[in-house]
């Protein structure tokens, strides 16, 4: 029984933080980067660095959010084996491999190295064309990665309701 409820409160925290996770992607995609896809080179830069440096100065919520997604989402798919059966069973392992592999991933290896790589520019000391030529490698880049990671964390979304619904 106890190992029930544990892992139900794991299942619901997962679907909830990876919710919450979607929604900020989805956030990005959606208004974030087309609003400071408005501005000047300069200013996008700057903008985009703003808003990263809070991220990266690992604001408490937004770190219980995205690494509790991955940490709880784990440890369900885990409990999943002897908690779950069949379909199931199944749409959760699958919603780990698309989170782990479709927003995960990309997150690690194309959106973070861009940003950390945006960090790096002093913006006041570059000229019009530098500033266009660094918008002009971060942003095309970073926006498919997020789309994509967007499209991947929507669909294991839907797999977690599913689970739930199945549960």
């Amino acid at each position: 029984m106890t190992t029930t409820l544990i892992f139900n409160g794991l299942l619901i925290f997962a679907t909830l933080t990876t919710f919450l996770v979607t929604g900020l992607l989805f956030t990005f995609a959606l208004l974030v980067m087309p609003g400071l896809g408005q501005l000047d080179d300069r200013s996008f830069l700057r903008g985009f660095q703003e808003i990263d440096r809070i991220i990266q100065n690992s604001h408490p919520l937004f770190v219980m959010v995205w690494l509790g997604s991955v940490i709880s989402l784990i440890i369900a798919t885990v409990m999943g084996f002897s908690q779950l059966e069949g379909v199931a069973q199944g749409l959760l392992i699958a919603a780990i491999a698309l989170y782990l592999l479709g927003v995960q991933a990309p997150t690690m290896g194309g959106n973070v190295p861009l940003n950390n790589q945006l960090q790096t520019l002093e913006l006041t000391t570059m000229s019009e064309s530098q500033l266009a030529e660094a918008r002009q490698a971060f942003e095309p880049s970073w926006n498919r990665f997020n789309v994509f990671r967007t499209l991947i964390s929507i669909m294991v979304a839907i797999l977690l309701i599913a689970v739930v619904l199945l549960r």
